[in-house]
């Protein structure tokens, strides 16, 4: 029966999961966001169709957080970590410190004594790793100041991990409760190592640590390419687990943080010739894992308690927020980070952490809070995360447009009067090169952009950047919209484009509007609304590297450029045919198949007619032919084929 009751639960997670997604993002909201609310609606205070089980399975799931570490870890060369060592000590170290002040000073002000006052403020010092970096990656983030910053503080507050739990023991002023927080299952080690002085535990804690970057450099690279060379994928990737739930138990049985341990041995092998075949063997665990952890958190909110005690918690969770986001705000000034990316980095940071729960329940069997303390910091953390997607959205719509280029003593939007014939909104890598491009031309581009990082860039290349959101009517007439030909968009997110293209249609309508588009849904979406030009964000690229591809097989370069120019005309006409039934998926699909047998065709015709061809390398007729047709002219309005 219990495991039964365990595949049954397994089963309305997953189906959970599978609806929460295409729903939150048919909304336009975030996955985690989806997770969360999925698990508030299944979890024993809404729907009941899981519940006291969901605890075991939140201790199953943080499993994804150790798997997200250890890839974290992959992505990290020691190398990259030295150079970011201010930034993680600065940053990350100023933000607990501060952090756990802050909050300690509120606890001692409810009539905590200091001990467990400062355990309470280490403890909701800590972020959400799994959250912020879902949602930074999700939202194109990660490479922007905001995103690195918030990346060096998350990784600091994981290897923060250790000294908290180190420190814990040392606050206990309550008996211990014994069975709490971190179980071991009955496992030896940690039986012997709770009958052993604070200072052994921290030393064996210390040896595992170099244990895993010992093992990392001398035992796991020969192993690898061992395992590898049999040529078993099953092999590897059964491996790869072993790997991680290894560490992960080592870590667990002496009490810490199990992501902090599968984190160096990603670090270490960062540099391993195996590290991408690693990271795609894991990855979809990871997701898979991530989500049911999300979908647990929000399950595990005890809204009896939330309703029992609604102004504490409330309290608590608002006075969370407002700590860290003011000391995190203030951080980011010191950085010398503009307003806009402050914004991102103190609200995206301002949740307690997955890490909380471990730590709490490290809390409650130690003797440093007692079980009502710990009962109400489990819902508050819970629920805080639960409404960082919220607040992020928040942010996104409400905070950044309103005060995020107008808050009085910071940076208002540039001073404009251009009248150059080309405006550039957003520019990211792809509007970086279509910049420089016209520019080396003599034509002069007036870029917009809200990424103050991005605008000091440009100005020091020598390009005429100015910052500001480029959906204001009244910047785009400052940029000389309305004397201007063109206006190209390169914005990231689906909705910054659709309100461009409104407002840029309503006030200056001579404009040609060029627009990036950042899926094939987005481009046929485009395709519809009939703009001047339309290009998906790869394709260009994509061709090009696949011409380059034929060529390094053997074919002659005037054969490859033909068959690249050949299927770029028939993707754009394809795309521009297939436009109106991409929502219909059946038919969508038939016509795509249809579509991908003329193409077959198209090229079988050409085999044969190049083998009525002349054996003369350079076929003079069909290369002006060639020539003439080029690459297809990407517009909406018409084919131009």
């Amino acid at each position: 029966m219990a495991n039964e009751s365990m595949f049954v639960s397994a089963f309305i997670y997953l189906v959970a999961a599978v609806v929460s997604v295409p729903v939150a993002k048919r909304l336009g909201l975030s996955s985690v966001l989806g997770y969360l609310v999925a698990g508030m609606l299944i979890g024993p205070f809404a729907l009941r169709l899981v519940g006291e089980e969901g605890q075991a399975v939140m201790h199953f799931s943080e499993f994804g957080v150790v798997m997200m570490l250890f890839l974290i870890g992959l992505e990290l060369r020691p190398s990259m970590l030295w150079r970011m060592r201010l930034p993680i000590i600065g940053l990350g170290g100023s933000q607990v410190v501060l952090t756990t002040l802050a909050v300690t000073g509120g606890a001692l002000a409810i009539g905590l004594g200091w001990q467990m006052a400062l355990a309470v403020g280490l403890i909701l010092a800590l972020s959400s790793t799994a959250i912020v970096m879902q949602s930074l990656q999700e939202k194109g983030l990660g490479g922007t100041e905001a995103g690195r910053s918030a990346f060096s503080v998350l990784l600091f507050q994981d290897i923060a991990v250790i000294p908290i739990l180190a420190a814990l023991p040392l606050l206990a002023t309550l008996p211990a409760a014994g069975g709490g927080g971190h179980d071991g299952g009955g496992n030896v080690l940690s039986d012997w190592l709770s009958h052993q002085p604070g200072w052994m535990n921290t030393l064996m804690v210390l040896g595992a640590v170099v244990g895993i970057i010992f093992a990392g450099r001398f035992v796991l690279q020969p192993l690898l390419a061992l395992v590898a060379g049999t040529r078993v994928r099953e092999a590897f990737v059964a491996l790869a687990l072993v790997l991680v739930i290894g560490i992960a138990l080592l870590m667990n049985s002496l009490g810490v943080s199990a992501a902090l341990g599968t984190f160096l041995a990603g670090v270490v092998l960062a540099d391993s010739p195996y590290r991408h075949e690693l990271e795609s063997d894991i990855e979809p665990f990871k997701g898979i894992l991530l989500g049911v952890f999300f979908i647990s958190v929000g399950a595990s909110i005890d809204f009896s308690l939330v309703a029992g005690n609604p102004w504490l918690v409330a309290g608590i969770v608002a006075g969370l927020f407002v700590a860290k986001a003011l000391v995190l705000f203030v951080l980011g000034s010191f950085a010398g980070q503009g307003l806009d990316q402050r914004l991102i980095f103190s609200l995206y940071l301002a949740q307690g952490g997955e890490f909380g729960f471990v730590l709490l329940g490290m809390a409650l069997s130690g003797g440093v809070l007692d079980e009502r303390t710990c009962q109400v910091l489990v819902a508050s953390v819970a629920l805080s995360m639960a409404l960082t997607p919220l607040v992020m959205l928040a942010e996104e719509k409400l905070v950044r447009p309103r005060f995020g280029t107008r808050v009085a003593g910071e940076r208002e939007a540039d001073e404009m009067a251009e009248d150059a014939p080309v405006i550039l909104a957003g520019v990211g890598r792809f509007g970086n090169f279509v910049a420089r491009m016209l520019r080396s031309q003599g034509v002069e581009v007036t870029v917009i952009d809200n990424d103050s990082e991005h605008i000091e860039f440009l100005r020091r290349l020598g390009i005429k950047a100015f910052y500001g959101d480029a959906n204001r009517h009244d910047l785009l007439e400052a940029a000389g919209a309305a004397k201007a030909s063109v206006l190209i968009c390169t914005l990231g997110g689906e909705e910054q484009v659709a309100r461009l293209i409104s407002t840029a249609r309503k006030h200056f309508p001579q404009l040609k509007i060029m627009v990036r588009a950042v899926s094939r849904n987005h481009e046929y979406e485009l395709v519809e609304e009939g703009l001047d030009f339309v290009i998906h964000q790869n394709a260009g690229s994509a061709i090009q590297m696949a011409e380059a591809a034929l060529r390094e097989l053997g074919w002659r370069a005037h054969r490859a450029s033909r068959a690249a120019k050949t299927f770029a005309r028939h993707d754009h006409a394809a795309t521009r045919a297939l436009a109106g039934d991409h929502r219909d998926e059946t038919t969508y699909i038939k016509r795509v198949r249809q579509s991908l047998s003329e193409l077959e065709e198209l090229f079988e015709q050409d085999a044969k007619r190049r083998e009525r061809e002349s054996a003369t390398p350079w076929d003079a007729i069909q290369l002006r032919k060639d020539s003439a047709a080029g690459y297809p002219d990407a517009g909406g309005a018409k084919d131009g084929d």
